[in-house]
């Protein structure tokens, strides 16, 4: 993965270069260590929100929150909110959990401690999240990192809502470090070979229970323990967030999308060409807000892009910078299928003006039909189709499976399906933001693949998937591409 800090790369090559396979543990705290901020916060926040939390809950947390700054129980604080949990649904908690990844907690994972669990998982080790954290926050982020086991605090759960009691202690100092050589115990792991990563005072016990501590982005005293006993430590960077200057480039980004549209369209009015005109437009509607944002594009097999026309385009989806970045790429002659209810989504319209989408109304089946068997005639006559088969923006890297609208309309227009991988987007514009932060865009572009037909359909769209997770996984190096 290119963009490691030399530190997070050197760590990765240690892991490699470390002991292999299951009995080896890879321990990684969840707060402040896999993702930026408390998950604890996150929950509560939306609780305030939802005007779930009394006065008096409300003035009990302050309190107790206070004890634990100025030296009391810290631990306190979390078991109100177990307290007031009493009575809920444990199916409804899991369920917010859920939600709360997808529209807050997914954007704050770290990139780099991504790729740690990634190195230790080719490395065959056996990883779990080890947290005073309830499965309930923990458990979405562990499923998207694709790590099985997790060591946390249990909550007692009976007739299917919440006691308000844990399960034993809370897995916090001491009892994390307990709780990781319990699960070591029973799943034969040598602690003396295994990795642990934390960033709070709290996670010395948890650190010195294996051979390989790291203190990642650790708060002053552990920084300050790390250096008396020797440990390394590990400063990762936060996922970018949306700074004052990245929202005036934002706006003077979408300004120039306007301007450079308007200037194509005019340019075609002079020529009497219209579809020069609209050519024009797309590209100075993409091109001048990439730079008057600072976002570059480092390209692998741009040639790829012209030689199968006219084709249909697939790329995975985490952003709304996406759909500029592969307009900028295909530059002229191309179209995209869209949800009737974007026609009038204020950040389509002008698009909308030099590409023609093909709009969707997935409630009528008739008019779903007829709209493809158009955007089939439009494909034949010369107009190539960029479709993201995902469906949906992912709130991560991971891929989400590919529907088959696309390769459907590939086998009926008798055109080859191009795919295009692309990373980072969702870094610099993260789901659902309105800025824009500036960096690169990394982009491989596939070999095409021709001859679509029904009969091997599903075979070949599993298939095309297992590319794109091999490429986003081990992004290919610019000589061996």
């Amino acid at each position: 993965m290119s963009g490691l800090s030399a530190a997070a790369q050197a760590a990765i090559d240690a892991i490699e270069a470390g002991p292999q396979g299951p009995a080896v543990g890879a321990f990684f705290d969840l707060d402040g260590t896999l993702v930026a901020g408390y998950t604890a916060a996150t929950f509560y926040g939306d609780r305030i929100k939802g005007r779930d939390v009394s006065p008096a809950e409300f003035l009990r947390t302050v309190v107790t929150a206070a004890d634990g700054e100025l030296g009391g129980d810290p631990t306190r604080i979390a078991h109100v909110a177990f307290s007031a949990m009493r009575g809920e649904s444990e199916e409804a908690f899991a369920d917010l959990g859920d939600r709360l990844f997808r529209s807050k907690i997914a954007g704050t994972i770290r990139r780099e401690s991504r790729a740690l669990v990634q190195a230790h998982q080719r490395a065959g080790h056996t990883v779990a999240v080890a947290s005073a954290a309830t499965k309930y926050q923990i458990a979405p982020v562990a499923r998207d990192l694709g790590v099985e086991h997790l060591v946390c605090t249990q909550l007692v759960v009976e007739d299917g809502q919440f006691t308000g009691a844990t399960d034993g202690p809370m897995l916090w100092g001491r009892h994390k470090a307990s709780g990781v050589r319990a699960f070591a115990r029973e799943h034969a792991l040598d602690l003396a070979q295994s990795y642990a990563y934390g960033n709070g005072y709290e996670d010395v016990a948890f650190l010195s229970s294996v051979g390989h501590p790291t203190a990642l982005n650790p708060h002053r005293d552990l920084r300050s323990a790390a250096t008396r006993l020797g440990w390394p430590v590990l400063d990762l960077s936060d996922p970018v967030g949306g700074s004052l200057v990245a929202a005036g480039r934002t706006a003077a980004a979408l300004a120039g999308m306007n301007t450079g549209v308007v200037a194509g369209l005019a340019y075609g009015l002079l020529r009497r060409d219209g579809k020069e005109g609209r050519n024009l437009a797309v590209k100075l509607a993409t091109s001048v807000p990439m730079a008057l944002a600072g976002v570059t594009m480092d390209v692998q097999h741009r040639e790829r892009l012209w030689t199968h026309r006219p084709a249909i385009f697939v790329a995975n989806h985490q952003s709304s910078l996406d759909i500029p970045i592969l307009g900028n790429l295909l530059e002229r002659d191309f179209t995209i299928v869209a949800k009737k209810e974007a026609r009038w989504d204020p950040r389509a319209i002008v698009g909308s003006v030099v590409i023609d989408p093909a709009y969707i109304d997935r409630s009528d089946p008739a008019s779903a039909h007829a709209t493809l068997d158009g955007v089939v005639e439009r494909i034949r006559g010369g107009t190539s189709l960029m479709i993201f088969p995902e469906g949906t923006r992912s709130p991560t890297p991971v891929l989400g499976p590919f529907r088959k609208g696309a390769f459907h309309l590939a086998a009926q227009a008798g055109v080859p399906v191009v795919p295009v991988v692309l990373r980072n987007t969702g870094e610099l514009m993260r789901r659902n933001s309105l800025v824009l932060n500036p960096g690169v865009v990394d982009v491989c572009v596939l070999e095409p693949e021709t001859d679509w037909d029904v009969d091997d359909m599903s075979e070949r769209i599993a298939a095309l998937h297992a590319k794109f997770e091999q490429t986003l996984a081990t992004w290919p190096s610019a000589e061996s591409a």
